[in-house]
């Protein structure tokens, strides 16, 4: 018996160094911990349990030599004592390279997780597809996709990419909800630099092509940047924190020592008069939220649009509003995009919807026309109309024409819509309506300007507020402004026990 635990503790030793102590020490050479290092920062202390560690390809051919584990660390863990199932590829074992059986560890992870209900979090340093495996790879790569997209508003599906992830490997991150990138150590792409100089005769590097700079502000691929291996582990734990397990569960609720009934004064005067003139949203978002604390999402792309996380009353909820330091906070193509996809994350796994509204309308123009603003803006109505998570809405300035209607508004189920008095609710600014409706009589005034400014001074005074709304009921209160965090705890509590259905049916068809 002693000789055969000899024996079993030698293979443990073995899987522990992957690739071996001279692989391992060129990891730590470029500044990337390695795949079990990353386990353990990422995870509770001592909770990971871990499977497949005996697992070997059985395709040794063209000199590749098996290893134990075949280059992916894969088990369950906790997280703030949260069960997860993790991922974790060994870039010291063959370029991390996916083969049949590291394929096979990785399924099997994904189904035991979509079992019990847990989150998937995959920790991505890849070379790609082991070529010495062929077809086979490629196979696997594909019963990878097949289990996220199963999966995809069951449980959570997280990825840090920490090192290269390129080819075919990239479908399996970008199925999942949120992408995670390291500064200078990752890259992802579907052709590397050398494949576009061959065919599009253009010099790029990895870094400019699918760096985390480029997917976090350029693509929109990347949702989160790190600038090393333990601040994305970090900030994935923080992810976490305000994710349910799976869609049968509420989000975790967490103790405050922030008074509901707290009113911020300073709300009241953080809209300037001028209605041109910008603002900070995310001022309003901090000055509402519990202990101030808001964790964005894309934070550096479409930034004319923010969404993020954050909780009220202890409990999560989703955080969507314009940003009219940023082009006004108009929609465009890509602010429609990053907002519907946000949006129906949180209606997968019952995240409350608190929306956040000073918008001018959709942006103008041939390149958003020829892009397809009318297809894009739709995919943000669509997720919005299509939601049954509490719905909240604060009108704080502008709420212009379709993009009124679009923000979360009574006529799409929005569940509670409140405007601080500085709300303007019409369908254009008060300059463009004159200019349309009484163009005859600016041009028959013998003061044309004054007699714009008259008309102009009338049509804000009757229509450049929220009470005209009110009295149809598209706005069931209007309130102070630094009443807002209370009124919308309120709202919450009521809403906790809300149920809505859509009709019965296989599925939508959002216009992608």
């Amino acid at each position: 018996m002693s000789d055969k635990v000899a024996k079993l503790h030698e293979l443990n030793a073995a899987a522990a160094v992957g690739g071996g102590k001279e692989r391992i020490a060129k990891q730590h050479e470029k500044g990337k911990l390695t795949a079990r290092e990353r386990l353990d920062l990422l995870l509770d202390e001592g909770s990971f349990e871990e499977y497949g560690r005996f697992v070997k390809s059985r395709q040794a051919k063209f000199g590749f030599k098996p290893v134990l584990g075949d280059g992916v660390v894969t088990g369950f863990g906790t997280i703030d004592g949260r069960a997860v199932a993790v991922f974790s590829q060994d870039f010291t074992v063959s370029g991390g390279a996916l083969g049949e059986a590291h394929a096979e560890k990785i399924c099997a992870l994904m189904d035991k997780a979509l079992k019990v209900g847990v989150p998937v979090i995959g920790l991505n340093d890849s070379g790609g597809a082991r070529i010495q495996e062929g077809v086979v790879s490629l196979g696997g790569y594909a019963d990878i996709f097949l289990r996220n997209t199963l999966a995809s508003g069951v449980i959570p599906q997280l990825s840090a990419i920490m090192g290269p992830c390129a080819g075919g490997a990239v479908y399996s991150p970008a199925i999942t909800d949120f992408i995670i990138m390291v500064e200078k150590t990752s890259y992802m792409f579907v052709t590397g630099p050398n494949v576009v100089k061959t065919v599009t005769h253009e010099e790029v590097t990895s870094e400019e092509l699918g760096g985390a700079k480029t997917h976090t502000s350029k693509s929109g691929v990347a949702h989160f940047r790190a600038s090393n291996d333990a601040e994305a582990l970090s900030l994935m734990r923080r992810l976490m924190s305000y994710l349910p397990l799976n869609n049968r569960e509420d989000p975790p609720r967490v103790a405050t020592d922030d008074p509901s009934s707290r009113a911020d004064e300073s709300l009241d005067t953080l809209v300037p008069e001028n209605a041109n003139k910008p603002y900070d949203m995310r001022e309003v978002v901090t000055r509402v939220v519990d202990d101030g604390a808001f964790l964005e999402v894309q934070p550096d792309f479409a930034a004319n649009l923010i969404v993020g996380f954050a909780r009220l009353d202890g409990r999560t909820v989703g955080i969507v509003g314009n940003q009219p330091a940023v082009l006004a906070g108009v929609l465009d193509i890509d602010s429609s995009t990053k907002g519907a996809r946000f949006i129906r994350f949180c209606d997968a796994f019952n995240i409350p919807l608190v929306t956040f509204e000073d918008v001018p309308g959709f942006l103008p123009g041939t390149v958003q026309e020829y892009g397809g603003i009318i297809r894009h803006g739709a995919k943000l109505l669509y997720a919005y109309c299509e939601a049954t998570v509490p719905k909240l809405t604060v009108i704080c300035r502008k709420a212009y024409g379709g993009a009124y209607d679009v923000m979360s508004s009574k006529h799409i189920r929005g569940d509670l819509n409140l405007a601080w008095p500085t709300a303007e609710i019409a369908v254009m600014g008060a300059k463009g309506a004159v200019e349309i409706i009484f163009r005859r009589d600016i041009a028959a005034a013998d003061d044309k300007e004054a007699k714009a400014t008259e008309l102009i001074a009338d049509y804000e005074e009757k229509f450049a507020n929220p009470y005209e709304a009110a009295m149809y009921g598209y706005v069931d209160d209007v309130i102070e402004p630094r009443e807002t965090r209370a009124k919308l705890i309120a709202g919450l509590r009521l809403l906790e026990t809300k149920r809505d259905q859509n009709p019965p049916k296989k599925h939508g068809n959002i216009p992608l």
